[in-house]
């Protein structure tokens, strides 16, 4: 099936400005947000269903709270670049920088819907950094260019109400264990899991501005 995406992207692409907020803002927009690799002429494409917010150096759960060390120096860098770490030796996981140049925080993408036809699975962060070819070569790629972009396409279908629960996998981070910083569209079969019992929905005040899909004010 053929990826239904227009041909000129670049009208598409997130601005600068879209990144340097606050990353729980960040976090909530990103959902259904297109994200493009360009794998050797091959576009693979899927929008985002599921996001983890991580707030900086004071989030237990953040790399940032171990310190500016050569891994994790791309998070003190300005938003909208991508940094991706391996987790077991063996998954990577991508995350997009946030925030302005020197607050370390970033959102973790940890599944898609896919857009067309995708050689393996994207439910779960190493999936879906498999799947797309993505590993540790491209930190600190600036995903407003190829070929890695993130995309804003406002004729893609609605999807469904956004939920929150706390992250998952973080149980070391003592009270940032809990706190409900994983942001999903609620019933996506494309979510990952588990999906725990607290999760909500999220209230009108917590929820972004405007139609999901509708063009952000900053744009």
């Amino acid at each position: 099936m053929e990826t239904p995406l227009p041909l000129l992207l670049e009208e598409f692409l997130l601005p600068r400005t879209f990144y340097e907020r606050p990353t729980e803002e960040v976090a909530r927009d990103l959902l259904g947000k297109v994200l493009l690799r360009d794998d050797r002429g091959k576009r693979l494409a899927g929008r985002i269903v599921e996001v983890e917010a991580y707030l900086g150096a004071h989030d237990l759960a953040c790399h940032s709270a171990r310190g500016k060390t050569t891994r994790t120096e791309v998070m003190f860098g300005p938003g909208g670049r991508a940094y991706v770490y391996m987790i077991y030796g063996m998954y990577h996981c991508l995350n997009v920088v946030t925030e302005p140049e020197g607050s370390p925080c970033a959102v973790l993408i940890r599944a898609l819907e896919p857009l067309g036809d995708l050689p393996g699975a994207v439910s779960g962060p190493g999936r879906l950094c498999r799947t797309l070819s993505v590993d540790r070569s491209l930190t600190g790629h600036d995903l407003s260019q190829s070929p890695l972009t993130l995309l804003n396409i406002p004729s893609l279908p609605a999807l469904s109400p956004i939920a929150r629960s706390p992250r998952i996998g973080v149980g070391y981070a003592g009270e940032w264990a809990d706190k409900p910083l994983r942001f999903f569209i609620d019933g996506n079969p494309w979510v990952s899991g588990p999906k725990p019992p607290r999760k909500r929905r999220l209230s009108p005040a917590d929820a972004p501005a405007g139609p999901q899909n509708s063009p952000p004010p900053f744009q």
